[in-house]
């Protein structure tokens, strides 16, 4: 697995929110795309004008480029998951959710290949081989981000990342 590590100077990022049980998020998050790009993306990709606030706020915060799982909704086998993009202020919509992330150390890993395919692949991965076996991080918190480059993300060369906040081990 290629990874960087980076230190991130606290994070900010807005954009819509669901809860997924872990048993069956592999399929129903990219269902939750596939509704978000049939929304929103398609319509700004052909380049008509947002019609809305929150059609304006996917554009000015390109919401879309991150999908974030946060873990903290207290077990029960759910986490909460944004498709979002860095919030820089502003008005807030309604049905969209701002979070915060402090300023800590994130492990960014590279992925390479077809979404979603390649990127539950790594996920897969990191969470059964890179973080049980690592003697020096730990996760910092309950959250991970994926990122998307832009490009065809069914082409075998596409790329994305996916990061985690990690701390050192005691």
């Amino acid at each position: 697995m290629e990874y960087r590590m980076e230190r991130l100077a606290g994070l900010k990022v807005i954009g819509f929110e669901r809860s997924f049980p872990v048993e069956s998020a592999y399929d129903m998050i990219p269902k939750f795309w596939a509704e978000f790009r049939e929304e929103y993306l398609e319509l700004l990709m052909m380049g008509a004008s947002p019609v809305d606030e929150q059609t304006q706020a996917v554009k000015d915060y390109h919401i879309g480029q991150m999908g974030i799982s946060i873990d903290d909704i207290g077990g029960n086998g759910r986490f909460r998951y944004m498709i979002a993009g860095e919030y820089t202020g502003g008005p807030v919509p309604e049905d969209m959710t701002v979070v915060e992330f402090p300023e800590m150390d994130w492990v960014k890993f590279r992925c390479i290949g077809p979404m979603p395919q390649a990127l539950q692949k790594l996920n897969t991965e990191i969470f059964t081989e890179w973080l049980p076996n690592n003697d020096t991080y730990e996760l910092a918190m309950g959250a991970n981000i994926e990122w998307y480059s832009d490009g065809e993300i069914d082409s075998e060369h596409y790329f994305s990342e996916i990061w985690l906040p990690v701390k050192e081990k005691k």
